[in-house]
Order: C-alpha cells, then structure tokens, then sequence
C-alpha cells in the first residue's frame, strides 16, 4: 500500500518525500510553564543485558527531574527493547496530558542515538495533534514514510482528531476521503471522532449521515457514535428524532448505555417532558444501568426550576440509594434551584451541608448563593460570603459584584454601591471586560433615576468617564427612558444628541 501525497489545507499539499534531517524541528518550549500540577509516574526499566530492574520515577512538574530520570534511563546499555520502554514512558506522560514534555524527551531519545519507532512516532504525532500542531503533525506523518513504516490506522486516526479539536472538520472529512480513497481501513474510533466533531460544529445531521455512510465502509455503528448523534439531536430540541435513533439502536442490538440514557433525559427535560424523564429514570434502574451524577444533575436542575421540590427529594433519596455521591455541580444545581424559588435558607443550610461532607464550594456555588441572598435583602450576609471567598483563594468576579451592587442600589444603598464600586478599583481586580464594568455603573445609575435621583445619575456617568470607562448605548438609553418619563425632555435630548455624536446610534 503506497501512501505518498496527503493535501491539508493550512501547509498547502504535502509531498512525504524523503527528508535529510531525521530529526524534527521542535519548537523552544520553556517546559516548567506547562507544568500546573505534579505528576508522578513510575516506570519499571530493564536491560536485556542484565535481570536487575531500575525503578524511575519521573516527576514532570520539575523538567530537571523529568530530563535527568529520562537520561538515566537512556544511559543504562541501549538495546532493541530501550525503544519499547522509551514508548511506555511517553505514553504515561500523554495519559497525563504533558504533551509537551513527551515532545522534548522524545528529542533526546533521538539526540541519544534511539531511533524510533512506529509507536513512539504515533505518539509524537499525536501530541502535536492534541496541540493543535498540525503542521509538526504532518511532519512526523513524513518522517514515519521515511523511516520505511507505513502509517496505521492509530495514525491516521491522531491526525483526524487533531483537525477537529483545532475546529478543521471540513478539512479532516476531506482528509477521511483521500485514506479511504488510497485503501487505509479506519475503525470505530476515528469515525467516532468525525461524529464527535460534526456534533460540536452543529453539523448533526451530516453527523447522522456519515453515521449511515460507515456500514458500507465496513465499520460498525457502535454505542458511542449513536449516543453522540442523539445528545446533538436533543441539543438542538429534536428529541422526536432522538428517539427514533434509540429504537433503532434497540433493533440493531446495539445497547444504549448511560450516556444514552443521560442525553434523552436531557433532551426530555428541555422540551418540558419531566414525566417522561422520570420514566426513563426507571427504566435504566430496570435494566441495572446506574445512572451517574450528570444523570441526576440534569433532572435535579430541571425539577427545581420547575418548582418541583418534593420530586428533587425523591431523586436525591434515589442517588443515595444507588451509592452515587452528590459533587459540586449537584450541590450547585440544587443551590441556584432554591435561590431561583427563593428559597434562600434552605439553600444556606445546604451550602453548610457541603463543609460536612468536604466539597469545596466553587464560584458558581458563591454567586447562586450571594444572587440569592441579595434579592431575597438579605446583604449583610453577602459580606461575611465576600471575606470567605477571599480567604479561600476563590476571588470575587465581575458577576458577584454585579449582583451585591444591583441589590445596594435597589435598597437605596447609594452610597454603599459607589464605595464598593471605589473598592473594586483600589484593590486591582480585574474585571473579565470592559462591557461589565459599563454593566456595574449602569445598573446603579438605573438605581439613582428609579429613586429619582437625576442629577446624581448624570454625575455617576461623568465619573465612569473619569475612570475611563466609557458608557455604552444601554446606559444612555437607560437615563434617556427615565428622563423622559419625568419630564425632563431638555436633558434627555441632550443626551440622545451626545449618544449620536459617539455613533452609538
């Protein structure tokens, strides 16, 4: 089977002729940026020469670490089977996501004189993919024809992903077509992949047409490929659709799994169906499927916001019983549940709840709860929430302070929200945009023009542009309404001239 020109579109058509240099260009990675947490990895080496087995351990939060330890297993006397532990390491180091790592050390296996082989070249070829690389990519694809390998199905399989994680899924169909075209046989999981990636670009019926298509490829539809089709179709609202793609899994004695399960609930839940999501409930618990903690979640989330607190309690006593343990994302949902009915007490007793069984609450945790207690005029609390936020390392942001200043102003407190407001400025932080500091100052200058405090509103918005925030046309049409609705016709032309002047018309 001869492989010899490939066409991807970024680097224009590649040629896989032979290349003089054996050795890829690498990129000057600083390899202790990527290194966000410790990770440790044993590896048991041994040489053919000798029984003694030598115990690495490569600790990749420490590239000194990760290069003496590769080093030292590089010195012990190369032989045929050194490529093949040299593969095993590289491999622990992907299924660590130290995608980068690998590529350096991957260098020096070279630099020390170890050629490689089709396996530690996939795996090269992979994390440049996962990188979104592509071009590397394709160049370790070259190096593969010129070391007289013939690229594998894991191979052409790491490149389709690559294009699809970098959003290229036009270009990775493309590509599918021309392995095809030259007889390379693909499997389940690179046509998992395409599905995969058709679904994320919203493409789900072209999903479900190459989903029809791969049966006279000789590939057989599996689990994971109908699941992903009907999540895109419950997604989109097609939950009829859905489920006209579970019976035929059912027909075709292909077993739905919780995923499954999981997405029809969902799309169920979306489409305001909860009887019928509680059903399928029963009928996973029927067949011995457990469901997980996103399955609950999803119909926690959608009974609270329909209001259905004593069903959210039979679903909780359900969990409990099948052993699957509540985390931050349920606690989450039931939070912002409460919060939403406004039932803010019992959403504090199960924000205390989470200390008693160590789940750290989140920022989301600390907004429901802070959106809650400042709607329901309880500010005085939100305070101690904002000391406990800080002292945990989990900074406010610019949604938390939006809905403390919406609550100041709403309560008259005026003065307070320009405090804070000072505050936020004095300390540094910084918000996620422009447009949200323009959200802070609007909402409290609504506050001033509904108390009928006018002239203070037009002197807030002198300041915004002393502090070099610029209002936007929600916040001139904000005064412009309640100038008018009081009146004050003179000052509102004026500022419907000035918002004209500024283009924001």
């Amino acid at each position: 089977m001869s492989f010899s020109v490939l066409t991807y579109g970024v680097a224009g058509a590649i040629t896989l002729s032979p290349s003089n240099n054996l050795c890829l260009p690498i990129p000057n990675f600083n390899c202790r940026r990527f290194y966000s947490q410790p990770h440790s990895i044993s590896l048991q080496v041994a040489s053919s020469n000798s029984q003694l087995h030598h115990n690495l351990v490569v600790n990749v939060d420490d590239d000194d670490d990760a290069d003496s330890s590769f080093n030292g297993m590089l010195d012990i006397n190369p032989t045929p089977s050194s490529v093949f532990e040299v593969g095993k390491m590289l491999g622990s180091l992907v299924k660590n996501k130290q995608f980068h790592t690998a590529i350096l050390l991957s260098h020096q296996m070279e630099l020390k004189g170890i050629q490689p082989n089709l396996v530690t070249l996939n795996i090269l070829l992979n994390c440049f993919c996962r990188l979104g690389q592509l071009n590397f990519a394709f160049s370790v694809l070259a190096k593969i024809l010129k070391l007289g390998y013939q690229p594998d199905t894991i191979t052409m399989t790491a490149l389709m992903k690559g294009m699809c994680l970098s959003g290229q899924i036009k270009k990775a169909l493309d590509f599918h077509d021309e392995v095809i075209s030259k007889g390379f046989q693909l499997n389940q999981i690179s046509y998992g992949i395409l599905i995969d990636g058709l679904c994320k670009k919203g493409e789900t019926t072209a999903a479900l047409q190459l989903l029809r298509r791969i049966q006279s490829l000789m590939v057989e539809p599996d689990v994971v490929m109908y699941s992903t089709v009907i999540h895109s179709l419950c997604k989109d609202k097609l939950v009829s659709d859905a489920f006209h793609l579970y019976s035929e899994m059912i027909v075709k004695k292909i077993y739905p799994n919780v995923v499954t399960y999981t997405s029809l609930i969902y799309g169920l839940c979306v489409v305001g169906q909860f009887k019928e999501a509680l059903g399928l409930l029963n009928e996973m618990l029927l067949k011995n499927l457990s469901p997980d903690v996103f399955t609950f979640n999803i119909l926690i989330g959608a009974l609270y916001k329909e209001g259905e607190t004593r069903k959210v309690r039979n679903i909780l006593a359900v969990m409990i019983k099948q052993g699957v343990k509540p985390d931050v994302s349920c606690y989450n949902v039931m939070i912002n549940g409460l919060c939403k009915k406004n039932m803010v007490e019992e959403a504090v007793t199960l924000f205390k709840e989470m200390y008693l069984k160590n789940i750290s609450p989140d920022i989301v945790t600390y907004n429901s709860l802070i959106d809650g207690l400042c709607k329901s005029g309880r500010i005085s609390d939100v305070w101690d929430l904002l000391d406990e936020m800080h002292d945990r390392g989990q900074p406010a942001n610019v949604i938390t302070y939006t809905s403390i200043l919406d609550a100041l102003c709403k309560n008259h407190q005026f003065d307070k929200a320009i405090e804070l407001l000072a505050k936020i400025k004095d300390r540094g932080i910084q918000l996620d945009s422009y447009h949200f500091d323009v959200t802070m100052y609007t909402v409290m200058i609504d506050g001033l023009c509904k108390e009928g405090l006018f002239d203070e509103a037009l002197s807030l918005m002198s300041k915004m542009e002393d502090n070099g925030c610029s209002p936007n046309a929600v916040t001139y049409k904000t005064l412009i309404r309640a100038l008018l609705k009081n009146n004050k016709n003179e000052k509102a032309v004026k500022l419907h001239r000035e918002m004209i002047a500024r283009g924001l018309l």
